[in-house]
């Protein structure tokens, strides 16, 4: 699969370095990022409707290589400033996708409010979860993204925000799966 993966990503990539509309550059992103917003892997975030400067961010880190990932980094690197740019403000602006996931479990909710009264997310994610400007929206992410993200920041095999890794390196792993539960159903 995921040599299926890097061949419609590489020819569709291919094009996008030389497209000359947003929507053309943008193509390149839904092969792994999906068509309609939801990733068919569920390891893969969600990008539509997501906060602009985050996006931006994030990008750039790809960009810098304080981010990795063997599919984003080169892709990342591939495009100008500009084009991150462009990107983040044209994914911001498409609507938030229902992944139709269903609310967390009771005991996974009640987990989560107490990682939440430890951790504090919403001084920085805000009460909804919806995030602002270079803080993500974790309303609705992926399951599978959200503690892959959160065990990387634990783990620090994702490095790109030492302030997250030291505040999941306060909670349990156990901990971890309930908030991301809790997260994708919010």
């Amino acid at each position: 699969m995921a040599r299926t993966i890097i061949a419609a990503a590489l020819a569709v990539w291919s094009a996008a370095v030389c497209a000359d509309t947003i929507e053309e550059k943008t193509a390149v992103c839904a092969v792994c990022h999906g068509v309609k917003g939801i990733p068919e892997d569920k390891s893969i975030p969600i990008i539509w409707g997501q906060n602009t400067g985050y996006l931006y961010l994030q990008f750039r880190d790809f960009q810098k290589g304080a981010r990795q990932n063997e599919y984003m980094t080169p892709m990342a690197q591939s495009f100008s400033k500009e084009d991150a740019l462009s990107f983040a403000e044209y994914f911001s602006q498409k609507p938030w996708p229902n992944t139709g996931v269903q609310s967390a479990s009771k005991a996974d909710e009640a987990i989560a409010i107490i990682v939440n009264k430890s951790v504090v997310c919403t001084s920085c994610h805000l009460e909804e979860y919806q995030g602002d400007s270079a803080v993500p929206r974790l309303a609705g992410q992926q399951h599978d993204y959200l503690l892959k993200a959160m065990i990387g920041f634990r783990n620090l095999t994702r490095a790109n925000n030492p302030a997250m890794s030291a505040l999941m390196n306060t909670v349990t792993p156990e901990q971890l799966a309930a908030m991301a539960s809790y997260l994708a159903g919010f």
